[in-house]
């Protein structure tokens, strides 16, 4: 079983429309997901939506042959010892009744109506207290927790340690998100982290981005199941995860975004953690952030860590491969042409013979699934918000950044 838990709907800011349920079930299907995280579950218009049209059936919600699991990202932004906070929080709860109460409390820090991700007049250790005490039922799971602004540590975000945001609380949690701009590797030089098992999601905005990242389980699982999975660090149940190269991450690197500045951690360093052109502050990102708090090398790795692979999603090989951009109709025809022929994305992604794919499309598509698969790859990086730039063919530039709907 394939799951995405961490997604938003469409009334979360800066998301498509198209982020209802019976779309998001579509694009799931099409690309192999069996279960994905609601979102949102905090929106009183969203929550009568999930209630509208998902069922409990053997203790996980379902709509039509997709798995749900109720979920809600959430934005802690408070002050602490005289210190600004900010961190993105993951929560996760079984069922609506548990929801209802979730968001009767939480509904005392901030609007709830204002934004898919509310923003939260609350430390995290005092919700998270609270949400255990609403049940042992529930749990949280810190989101992207290198990102700069808004995570558990970011360069930004006002916290160095898991102690210093959770204290006493940090071992009831038991998974953290490692997002879209690190990967396991670069978790594992953290020895603190080995305590926790690391998760990766998409954190879609619009149907096509759903599966960027996931989870790859043995069985199908339910809420409780899935808990169960993640508390143990179940290596046999968690096969490993699918991750995006976390150089197109848009905090990979360290930049200015004005200036066009893109370095790595070493150039930053150099210049100070300044920007060269305009002598600004960068925007210090997930790779300098890492080798700040490390206390491993570089390599490092723990013993029997849940694998991971790294994937380029079909439509961005499409498109490279057709020499047009993602988003054109060109592009999603062949997509949709392609997983109906071989059942789904992720089954051309990892099994499908490139020979039966060079049969049935272009063969420099299938040449870059093939490419994709062997991490034979083109880097430029993420920096300061944009997007990093993943290319399978020499000397031919992508036709248009990963912009817009993330």
């Amino acid at each position: 079983m394939i799951a995405d838990l961490h997604i938003h709907s469409r009334y979360s800011r800066a998301t498509s429309q198209d982020m209802i349920i019976p779309k998001i079930a579509e694009y799931a299907r099409m690309k192999g997901i069996g279960m994905v995280g609601t979102g949102d579950f905090t929106h009183p218009e969203w929550l009568k939506e999930l209630k509208k049209y998902l069922q409990f059936v053997d203790g996980v919600y379902e709509y039509q042959d997709i798995k749900f699991v109720l979920t809600a990202e959430v934005s802690n932004i408070y002050t602490k010892k005289g210190k600004l906070r900010r961190i993105h929080n993951i929560i996760f709860a079984p069922d609506f009744e548990h929801v209802e109460k979730i968001n009767n409390y939480l509904g005392r820090y901030g609007k709830l109506e204002a934004d898919g991700r509310p923003m939260l007049s609350l430390d995290t250790y005092e919700m998270f207290r609270a949400l255990l005490d609403i049940s042992p039922d529930v749990f949280l799971v810190p989101s992207h927790i290198w990102t700069p602004w808004f995570s558990l540590f970011g360069a930004n975000s006002g916290f160095d340690s898991i102690e210093e945001c959770f204290a006493d609380l940090q071992d009831k949690f038991f998974a953290v998100e490692t997002g879209l701009s690190s990967d396991p590797p670069m978790n594992w030089r953290l020895s603190i982290l080995d305590n926790y098992t690391l998760v990766s999601n998409s954190d879609a905005h619009s149907p096509a981005r759903l599966g960027r990242e996931v989870n790859v389980f043995k069985d199908k699982l339910n809420y409780f199941q899935l808990r169960d999975v993640l508390k143990n660090g179940d290596r046999e149940q968690f096969l490993y995860t699918i991750e995006f190269y976390p150089q197109e991450g848009k905090y990979h690197f360290d930049g200015h975004r004005k200036c066009g500045v893109r370095l790595s951690p070493k150039e930053a360093r150099f210049n100070n953690n300044l920007c060269p052109v305009c002598s600004r502050n960068l925007t210090i990102g997930v790779l300098h952030r890492v080798e700040t708090l490390s206390d491993r090398e570089e390599g490092f790795t723990p013993e029997n860590p849940i694998p991971f692979k790294n994937l380029i999603p079909l439509e961005e090989i499409i498109a490279e491969g057709m020499g047009v951009g993602r988003d054109t109709v060109g592009v999603k025809n062949e997509y949709r042409r392609l997983c109906g022929i071989f059942g789904n994305e992720f089954e051309i992604l990892l099994n499908t013979p490139i020979d039966d794919l060079k049969n049935s499309t272009q063969e420099k598509i299938a040449i870059g699934v093939e490419r994709a698969r062997r991490g034979d790859v083109i880097i430029n990086p993420g920096f300061d918000g944009e997007f990093g730039e993943i290319r399978l063919f020499e000397g031919e530039k992508a036709a248009e950044p990963q912009l817009g709907l993330f």
